[in-house]
């Protein structure tokens, strides 16, 4: 009798998270196609927030612009020690360019792209959203007939869109540039072989589908952090709760989005010698 009850308790729990949960990502993406469309319609229209867009870019650039430099330089780093040993096992150190070059393009620059605005970005937006809302800001703005989601959600969705593809040329410049500096001033490796394999293997398909996937993390990023700030509940409890989802969501997401990601660029844009 008391298996029974622990398990129909499982069960109820199990079933009633998998429905949240669904909910949940039901209204994440009606959050996104309202943003989109309204974001459409305002710039059509010659009525779109720039500056409160503009101002948004200037704080997600000044909160991601040291940490994405600090964190692409250990990166690199790492992606030419590691890969670098193996491929000299191999007796192939000219292909270190290539390998460490296509490392940090293809994967490291927008994965870290992603969690830093997933961090970074992420906890800014939904901290401030979820003070609004627990503040009756939002039910005020939707009183006097102002739609939330044109004066607040789109001018930071835009916002990171423009940021995004930004700090993912800083990471990939400053990436590569302190991988060949450990590649040759530790590993032997001659500056022209590593730019020459660099060059034939990293093509700009590659810079692209590597822009792409910031902005896409970017996107996935601010919606989840704007959805979770306009549903706090609780008081400051509920701001923080709003806080921790946003951040672990997010990164959780590009996490899932990435791996699909590769798996398609691997079946359709397979990588060869440009």
């Amino acid at each position: 009798m008391a298996t029974e009850t622990v398990i129909g308790t499982f069960r109820r729990n199990f079933r009633d998270t998998t429905l949240s949960a669904i909910e949940t990502l039901g209204r994440s993406v009606a959050l996104a196609l309202e943003a989109i469309r309204v974001a459409c319609r305002d710039v059509v229209a010659l009525r779109f927030p720039w500056s409160d867009t503009v101002r948004q870019v200037w704080y997600l650039i000044t909160v991601t612009a040291i940490p994405a430099v600090l964190m692409a330089v250990p990166f690199g780093v790492v992606v030419s020690v590691q890969v670098g040993n193996l491929i000299h096992q191999l007796g192939a150190d000219s292909l270190l360019g290539a390998a460490g070059g296509l490392g940090v393009i293809q994967q490291g620059a927008p994965l870290a792209t992603g969690l830093l605005l997933g961090g970074a970005g992420a906890a800014t937006i939904a901290a401030d959203l979820g003070a609004r809302t627990v503040r009756e800001e939002i039910d005020a703005l939707s009183t006097m007939g102002i739609s939330p989601v044109q004066r607040l959600v789109v001018p930071r969705m835009v916002a990171m869109l423009f940021v995004a593809p930004l700090l993912n040329v800083l990471i990939i410049f400053v990436g590569v540039l302190s991988g060949y500096a450990v590649a040759t001033a530790a590993q032997g490796v001659t500056p022209g072989s590593y730019w020459a394999t660099f060059g034939a293997f990293a093509t700009l398909a590659d810079v692209a589908v590597s822009l792409l996937k910031a902005m896409i993390f970017g996107f996935i990023v601010v919606i989840i952090a704007c959805q979770r700030g306009l549903e706090a509940r609780g008081g400051p409890r509920g701001v923080a709760d709003g806080v921790n989802a946003a951040v672990v969501l997010s990164v959780l997401g590009i996490a899932v989005v990435n791996v699909g990601i590769t798996q398609l660029m691997t079946m359709f844009l397979p990588t060869k010698v440009a």
